[in-house]
């Protein structure tokens, strides 16, 4: 018994550590997409530092071999069932679900968050309202979890998987940010990031794109509303980065129609 909860704990923190790894490289990922956007590759390569260029490229080129082996041993899915996708019924229940959750979780952790440290709120300043930096509320778990939703028994129970929110760094209840951990700087702004979604978008309409999203997708890494927050986030960590407006982002992503 003891040796397969060793296992299992084993196997707990390999699939935690790979989910962390998963979000290093989309960060990267999105770094490069935004490099791509303002820089052209006879530019990039006639300019850029040489050693950085060429240390840049082993990396990737070794990241791409490592992935490709994995790739090839990965077993073959299971054929897909003709229920695999939910129906607009049970699309429409988990929307409602999600919704109510965030407001649950709102109230329940309102009491107990705090205002943003002074440290923390100048260096998300060039990039959030001051309205906003004063509203939100922060709570660090330090090692806890938040709760998953209770909802998230009747998805399985019905053939589907939930999101996997225990990996999450934090989880943004509008206003109301809980870091499962502790709270970071990338980790922070990430989170705001979904406050200012939530703000503009609304919390039903965000909660109907998000749960949209990863039906199509399957995971959270890869939903519209996660790859524009992981996007700004990678573009403030970078050094000498030009200071934009988040909300102004926001908006141009839903006029664009691209959440």
């Amino acid at each position: 018994m003891s040796s397969f909860v060793n296992l299992k704990g084993s196997m707990q923190r390999m699939n935690s550590e790979l989910q962390q790894v998963q979000l290093e490289l989309l960060s990267a990922h999105c770094a490069v997409h935004q490099l791509r956007l303002r820089y052209s590759t006879e530019d990039l390569a006639r300019f850029g530092h040489r050693d950085v260029l060429r240390k840049s490229a082993r990396a990737a080129s070794a990241l791409s071999e490592f992935y490709e082996g994995l790739e090839k041993n990965i077993p073959s899915p299971e054929p897909s069932s003709p229920s695999s996708q939910p129906s607009s019924e049970q699309v429409a229940l988990a929307v409602g679900w999600v919704s109510a959750y965030l407001q649950q979780q709102r109230a329940h952790y309102h009491p107990v968050a705090g205002a943003l440290d002074p440290q923390p709120r100048v260096m998300m300043r060039p990039y959030f309202s001051k309205a906003l930096l004063d509203q939100v509320r922060v709570v660090e778990l330090k090692g806890a979890r938040v709760a998953v939703p209770d909802f998230f028994r009747e998805i399985r129970a019905a053939g589907f998987d939930p999101p996997e929110i225990s990996h999450m760094d934090s989880v943004t209840f509008s206003d109301v940010v809980v870091f499962n951990h502790q709270l970071t700087l990338r980790a922070l702004f990430h989170a705001l990031v979904h406050s200012v979604q939530i703000q503009v978008l609304g919390l039903c309409r965000y909660a109907d794109l998000w749960v949209n999203s990863f039906i199509r997708t399957r995971t959270h890494f890869t939903v519209p509303l996660e790859i524009h927050a992981f996007s700004m986030a990678s573009r403030f960590l970078t050094p000498l980065a030009e200071k934009f407006s988040v909300e102004e982002e926001v908006l141009r992503w839903k006029q664009e129609g691209r959440y």
